[in-house]
């Protein structure tokens, strides 16, 4: 199955996107940007933005009618933050960094505290429910990962993984773990103190970002060598799981140069996803029809986090170093900016399937 995207929808000049509309965040981080989360609550009229950087904040932004952000709220920490994440409901942020520390910010009052810790950097942290009680799941680099009830300051549970956690993601009951070495943990989240499953990656190169599918019933993988897996939790037949190649430049000669995929996002009303690169490009994709809809122009820097808006109608994008040239690849003038893409109607919508005769 891999290279099935590119090859059959590379040759269609409609497949080429826009950023003409695309509006540039005001007041960005100082550093690299590690993570971005929205509100996801559908009552709440306003779209809210948080912001995880490597300058030790997580900053929450409004994002405006005309499509300009203003700063509302900060949760500082004492070293890089990796991850964010909105509650429910909208009315608090989680995130989690190198100080070994997870804190809340209610947006209402303005005061944060920590509520969650680890013995090394927490690397991921993404909120969930269990039957109804507020909680959170961390990933860290001890190697474990830890559910915490937001009334106690011990962890509600320990799962030790195989190795330092790189990436998590939640939806609904499922919870997907990356760690180093190519481990991929599958967790029910109404049995949280085991694994449910536990594979190797498919893809033979570092995991960068799991994502999991709006249904819940699987999730994408993608890797530092331009590859994007598609795998269901349960194996119904071995031609729902396959693989694809995406942020690669064009051979010159006997050379492909390879970028990592660094952030896989999935529309939350058609299912589509996105992915983003070190090449400084994003694409939509249909994992159903098998084919990409939309590749857009090299945005000036690499792409280090994405996500949708709870209506699938801004599409945001962080443009920083992600270190994929180590030190040498870094620079003063590197970009560090957050730009929201206006989604048009076509552009995230599901192919029609093609029946055949």
């Amino acid at each position: 199955m891999a290279g099935l995207f590119g090859s059959a929808a590379a040759s269609a000049s409609n497949t080429l996107g826009d950023l003409k509309q695309d509006v540039e965040l005001g007041q960005p981080p100082e550093d690299s940007i590690s993570d971005l989360a929205f509100n996801p609550n559908p009552a709440d009229q306003k779209d809210f933005l948080a912001v995880a950087s490597w300058d030790k904040k997580t900053r929450i932004y409004e994002i405006l009618s005309n499509g300009q952000g203003q700063g509302q709220a900060m949760i500082e920490h004492d070293a890089p933050v990796f991850s964010c994440d909105f509650f429910k409901d909208g009315t608090k942020v989680i995130s989690a960094g190198a100080d070994k520390a997870a804190k809340v910010l209610d947006l209402a009052t303005g005061q944060s505290m920590q509520v969650a810790a680890h013995d090394m950097p927490i690397k991921c942290v993404r909120y969930f429910e269990a039957n109804g009680t507020p909680m959170a799941v961390t990933g860290g680099w001890d190697k474990q990962i830890k559910y915490w009830d937001f009334r106690s300051a011990n962890p509600a549970a320990t799962v030790q993984a195989q190795e330092r956690v790189y990436t998590m993601d939640v939806r609904d009951n499922l919870l997907v773990v990356g760690t180093a070495d190519r481990y991929i943990n599958v967790i029910n989240l109404k049995d949280p103190g085991k694994f449910y499953k536990t594979m190797q990656s498919p893809l033979k190169w570092q995991t960068r970002v799991v994502s999991c599918f709006n249904d819940s019933q699987g999730f994408a993988i993608g890797s530092i060598e331009g590859r994007c897996a598609i795998q269901y939790v349960e194996d119904k037949d071995s031609a729902s799981n396959f693989s694809f190649k995406c942020h690669r430049d064009p051979a010159q000669g006997n050379t492909t140069a390879v970028h990592a995929v660094n952030d896989i996002s999935f529309h939350p009303q058609h299912g589509t996803f996105s992915t983003a690169g070190s090449d400084g490009t994003f694409h939509f994709w249909d994992k159903d029809a098998k084919h990409r809809l939309k590749g857009y122009p090299n945005v000036g820097g690499s792409i280090t986090s994405t996500t949708f808006n709870k209506t699938g109608s801004i599409f945001a994008y962080a443009i920083s170093y992600d270190w994929s040239k180590g030190y040498q690849g870094n620079s003063p003038t590197y970009p560090t900016k957050v730009m929201l893409h206006p989604v048009q109607q076509d552009e995230c919508k599901p192919r029609p399937s093609v029946k055949k005769r």
